[in-house]
């Protein structure tokens, strides 16, 4: 999204002999939100599925301009991960939160706020002048409807099971895209909500059983890849461990039981889940690699504890 993206379109409308000011030329392709014009919007580019609940939490790149400025008095598109904001807790200004009620998933829209809307007739100095007119540009990359979770964690076993798989797979890929930021605790967090909506859901049938079992595995597998980048291999051993109680034969966990072995320095222990991995997958990498490298850590192992045994050999024979 470009930071000066409005400033281009607006100059490519007004002509010499139109003397309305940039935000009129704006207002006239825009939609009154609220009915008092208050609020006007204009799509850029539209989105996808539902407009954004209350409560959500909101992944967004936004700017905002004064009016004749071409750099914004505040961005995050310099940002290298969008920003996840949470309605009515981490959005202050009133007319953004009700502009982001309007939009969809992907969209990007520009935004006119009256001062009311704004930041009032007193402005924020130095930054913003008293009643200020302001324009917000803003993109919506994804977002989560906290409230469902909320609502959802209240009453679980009254739900459908589709409902509940479908909020443990929001929270999952939420977990996901902050795990792929480096975001580790914020991805855990994501996680270990959803296992627990799992977990304590009431199974009436083996049928259900064995789908809640589906969508545990992959969770615990991302807990413990999670926790390793945590620097917390007893952690991740543990969620490795629950995973293979569920498939003893799951290659993923047998590795990264493995690697949280590796990091605890239990060799044999690592040496065992990756040799019974690689009869799995005899030609994969990451299995192949890792075994080395446990191999070699443990021979190196073995010779300081027998160098060690030769010094302490030594010392008493020299009495």
């Amino acid at each position: 999204m470009s930071k000066n993206g409005f400033i281009s379109s607006i100059r490519r409308l007004v002509s010499p002999e139109e003397p309305l000011c940039p935000f009129d030329q704006l207002r006239q392709q825009m939609n009154d939100v609220l009915g008092d014009g208050g609020i006007l919007k204009e799509v850029v580019q539209s989105g996808e599925g539902p407009p954004v609940p209350e409560n959500a939490s909101v992944l967004i790149h936004y700017s905002g301009f004064l009016e004749y400025s071409d750099r914004p008095f505040e961005t995050t598109t310099h940002f290298k991960y969008p920003q996840m904001m949470k309605l009515g807790r981490d959005v202050t200004l009133a007319g953004l939160e009700l502009g982001l009620l309007t939009m969809r998933k992907g969209e990007f829209s520009r935004f006119l706020f009256q001062p009311q809307y704004a930041y009032g007739d007193m402005g924020c100095p130095p930054l913003i002048p008293a009643a200020a007119v302001i324009l917000y540009e803003i993109q919506i990359l994804d977002f989560l409807d906290s409230g469902q979770v909320d609502d959802f964690i209240e009453e679980q076993n009254d739900a459908p099971l589709s409902t509940l798989l479908e909020v443990v797979g929001t929270l999952r890929s939420f977990g996901n895209r902050f795990f792929n930021q480096s975001r580790y605790d914020n991805a855990k967090d994501r996680y270990k909500q959803a296992s627990k909506l799992l977990v304590n859901r009431e199974t009436p049938s083996d049928a259900e059983t064995e789908r809640i079992k589906t969508a545990l595995l992959p969770l615990y597998l991302n807990l413990s890849f999670t926790e390793l980048r945590l620097d917390r291999p007893h952690k991740a051993l543990k969620y490795g461990n629950k995973a293979l109680e569920m498939d003893s034969a799951n290659t993923k966990a047998l590795f990264r039981c493995g690697q949280a072995y590796l990091e605890l320095r239990d060799y044999e222990s690592a040496q065992s889940c990756l040799i019974t991995a690689q009869a799995k997958k005899p030609f994969d990498s990451d299995i192949n690699n890792l075994l080395r490298k446990v191999a070699t850590c443990y021979k190196n192992s073995l010779d300081k504890e027998k160098e060690l045994y030769s010094k302490m050999f030594s010392n008493l024979r020299a009495k």
